[in-house]
């Protein structure tokens, strides 16, 4: 499947190291695009992350001694690939993370379902709380302690004999959010081990890719927009370049 990425102020195609795949970079941000597997930030399991791939990365690009600042302004679970921006300076990270708060940075998912839901369009609202020692995301009740207010709405774009595929928009952003709300309405992620009803997909993926993100350069105030389609077992079984190459 072809890839693409554009912006209102940059076009010209993917650059990809040998383990970092690089969509934009300036003085001030770099937009890459993270693997399925791979954790967003070090973790316990001594993983190379994308917070040290970039920061090696720029460490080594520009001769850099001493301690490298990079600021990490949003997250994508671990088995989530996709797009991801880091900022170079803190002042660009600041604000950066102001637009995330303020829903100013627009994040569109692709997903691949096991079912098709019922409504073709519509918008979910649920009340998530994490059990951090598990990690694992539950619906509670809304007055439950902890819990947090959880919305998305998503599209079905295509389907296949059962698959669907689906764009989702985070309205809010929680642990988990996208795969435990589509799976309590009956159409789990495929690939989804922890929250699928149906564990025997032909897949190690999950089927779940941060494929746009848009927002406003915090420094030269230009309207930036990237996008770059999912590959591999499901998304392959979609006709993708429509949802990409405009």
């Amino acid at each position: 499947m072809r890839r693409r990425t554009c912006s209102s102020v940059w076009s010209k195609g993917v650059k990809s190291m040998e383990k970092l795949t690089i969509l934009y970079e300036d003085n001030h941000l770099i937009v890459v695009v993270k693997p399925q597997n791979t954790p967003s930030m070090d973790d316990i399991s001594g993983d190379e992350s994308m917070y040290s791939l970039v920061k090696d990365y720029i460490k080594e690009k520009y001769q850099k001694t001493g301690n490298v600042f990079l600021g990490i302004v949003h997250r994508l679970d671990r088995p989530t690939g996709g797009i991801m921006i880091f900022a170079k300076t803190s002042k660009c990270a600041e604000r950066l993370s102001k637009q995330i708060r303020d829903n100013e940075v627009h994040k569109t998912y692709y997903c691949v379902t096991t079912r098709s839901p019922k409504q073709r369009e519509e918008t979910l609202t649920h009340y998530l709380k994490k059990d951090e020692k598990n990690n694992i995301v539950q619906i509670v009740p809304p007055l439950e302690k902890g819990a947090k207010k959880a919305v998305l709405h998503y599209k079905v774009l295509q389907t296949e004999g059962e698959l669907a595929l689906l764009e989702v928009k985070l309205i809010t952003g929680r642990s988990h959010q996208i795969r435990v709300q589509l799976a309590s309405i009956g159409c789990a992620i495929y690939g989804d081990n922890k929250y699928g009803l149906n564990k025997s997909t032909s897949t190690k993926n999950l089927a779940l890719w941060a494929g746009r993100i848009e927002f406003t350069h915090p420094v030269t105030k230009q309207k930036m927009t990237f996008a770059i389609a999912p590959s591999g077992n499901p998304f392959d079984k979609f006709y993708l370049d429509k949802y990409f190459l405009r």
